[in-house]
């Protein structure tokens, strides 16, 4: 999987299959991403390389209060990922800025307290106020949705 930012100057890689893909509705990820939500998708630090271009950094206080490390093209501005601190396995890319995005289904809504109101009827997945605090029912949701990408042992 490939992707990158609006202008170009940035491109990755994918190596494995995202771990999930949830859309998040909290005001920091509508006012991040311009709009009414922001697909995340988490993944693998290991399993991500950039191809060419290099981020830049914005550091602030996530929602919860957690240090977030944004991503984003110096040119255009695009965010591409963040990063956790304390958490430095997982980067939460943004699933927008993958080449191909017609197959992105979320399995979950997330923040749906902040919601913008003409944004819930369409919302056909499971729906959360918060963060579920704990991501495991939602990744065995996932898994379910792509058999082809994650085997049963």
């Amino acid at each position: 999987m490939t992707g990158g930012c609006s202008c170009g100057a940035i491109r990755y890689e994918l190596s494995s299959f995202p771990r999930l893909l949830y859309s998040c509705n909290c005001t920091d990820c509508q006012r991040a991403s311009g709009s009414a939500f922001a697909l995340n998708m988490p993944v693998l630090a290991r399993d991500f390389r950039i191809l060419h271009g290099e981020s830049r950094g914005w550091r602030h206080l996530s929602p919860k209060g957690v240090e977030v490390t944004s991503r984003f093209c110096g040119d255009c501005g695009g965010r591409l990922y963040g990063e956790r601190k304390g958490r430095a396995e997982i980067i939460n890319r943004r699933a927008g800025t993958l080449d191909d995005t017609s197959w992105l289904v979320p399995v979950a809504h997330m923040f749906m307290r902040s919601a913008q109101a003409w944004v819930k009827p369409f919302m056909s997945s499971e729906c959360h106020d918060t963060q579920p605090a704990d991501f495991a029912e939602l990744m065995q949701a996932w898994r379910a949705m792509w058999p082809e990408f994650f085997p049963q042992k």
